[in-house]
This record gives C-alpha cells, sequence and structure tokens, in this order.
C-alpha cells in the first residue's frame, strides 16, 4: 500500500526555508529533502496558490517564505496540497445491496468520518510556528546553532 507523504514533505520544505536567509532554490530545497527539484516545484503550486510561499525567477531567486508562521497551521497546509485522501481504507462496496454488508458500511462510516474529523482537528492545532519551536528545541538539546540547516538534521 503506497503512503502519501507530501504533506510531511511540504511541512520539512517549509521549516527549512523559516531557516535560510533570503530565497532558496529547488535545487537547495531538493538537496535538503533528498529528492529531485522537479518535485519541490510541483509541491510548492500550492503553497504558491494559497500566498503561503512565493516564487521569483532568475539570478537569486528561488522559493521565500510568505506568510506568519504564528498563523498558518498543518490544516492549512493540507488544504493547500488540495486535500488528499486521509484515509487508504474504504468500503468493499459503496452501495451495497446485501443488509449485512450495509451494517459493516454504516459501522465503518461511521468511524473513517470520526478518524478523519479528528486528525483535520488536530492538524489545525499545530502552526508552523510550533513546529519551528520544537526543531529549534531539538537543535539547542544537541548543542547546535540553527543559522543555516544542514542538508538533514538527522
Amino acid at each position: 500500500m503506497r503512503r502519501d507523504s507530501r504533506l510531511s514533505g511540504v511541512l520539512h520544505v517549509l521549516l527549512h526555508m523559516a531557516e535560510f536567509e533570503g530565497a532558496v532554490t529547488s535545487e537547495r530545497l531538493a538537496s535538503v529533502m533528498d529528492t529531485n527539484p522537479v518535485v519541490v516545484r510541483r509541491l510548492m503550486g500550492g503553497l504558491r496558490d494559497l500566498g503561503l510561499v512565493a516564487s521569483e525567477k532568475g539570478h537569486g531567486g528561488g522559493w521565500t517564505l510568505n506568510c506568519d508562521l504564528d498563523r498558518v497551521s498543518l490544516r492549512d497546509v493540507y488544504v493547500a496540497l488540495g486535500s488528499p485522501e486521509i484515509l487508504t481504507m474504504g468500503h468493499r462496496n459503496e452501495e451495497p445491496t446485501c443488509l449485512v454488508e450495509q451494517a459493516v458500511n454504516a459501522a465503518l462510516g461511521t468511524a473513517f468520518e470520526d478518524a478523519e474529523r479528528l486528525l483535520l482537528e488536530r492538524l489545525g492545532e499545530v502552526t508552523l510556528a510550533r513546529l519551528s519551536a520544537d526543531f529549534h528545541a531539538r537543535m539547542a538539546k544537541r548543542g547546535l546553532c540553527s543559522q543555516e540547516p544542514e542538508p538533514d538534521v538527522a
């Protein structure tokens, strides 16, 4: 089963961007993410459309944060990604004629709805600033400074 890791990836990119002075190229972000610059550009498109990041072409160009980390929740970023499916589980048949399967669908449907609602609620409670503060606390615990992050602090 394939997992959709775009939200995790975009949050990773945004936190790295918060550490850089000025614009950051897709190539630099791709290096941090150990991926291809095309993947970074694809991920950033929805964020740019919602005004969370900005991009500039040409020499000295790249991506910049265009938002206040205190005002952007993980749910906002999830929406900027197009609100991808949260659960990969689903009903065997969406409109069953079998009464047993109807009972199963009703029970599972309620559980799926509850799980999605809870996750979206929790994502709405966490801001990018909170993630950044957690990152900085982890850096301080290791005795590192955070001017420009290493490719990835493991």
